[in-house]
């Protein structure tokens, strides 16, 4: 299997340099995904918003993939704020709790002062 990337459109992508999420063999690797509704370019001031905001642009980056949530081994949560982690696990539960995938939470400034949280996510394809 080659190398393939995916793009979320985001311009961001295209000024920095890299992909929302690099395919490679069995291993789907996304990056390091913030709040921002990236066909809008918008972004709420709810940690919480911003957190399903991050699901949904990973689960769509996963679905080009070829996988879901259920297939993420690894998962890295980056807080500017480590006050904005509580109001946000409920969201991360409901995706998560199921799944329990490795995790690690750091407390990191992030590039832009409205994003409240980033998420990183790493899955392994399911092959029939």
């Amino acid at each position: 299997m080659t190398r393939r990337l995916i793009s979320s459109g985001s311009p961001f992508e295209a000024t920095m340099g890299y992909s929302r999420a690099v395919v490679d063999g069995e291993w789907v690797f996304v990056s390091g995904t913030t709040g921002f509704n990236y066909e809008t370019m918008s972004i709420s001031d709810d940690v919480a918003e911003q957190a399903e905001q991050c699901f949904r642009n990973i689960s769509k980056a996963l679905a080009e993939a070829g996988a879901t949530l259920k297939d993420v081994v690894r998962v890295r949560y980056i807080f500017p704020r480590a006050e904005d982690f509580e109001p946000s696990l409920p969201v991360l539960g409901r995706h998560f709790g199921d799944v329990r995938p490795a995790a690690t939470l750091i407390v990191a400034g992030l590039v832009d002062a409205r994003m409240k949280i980033e998420i990183e996510a790493t899955a392994k394809l399911v092959r029939a």
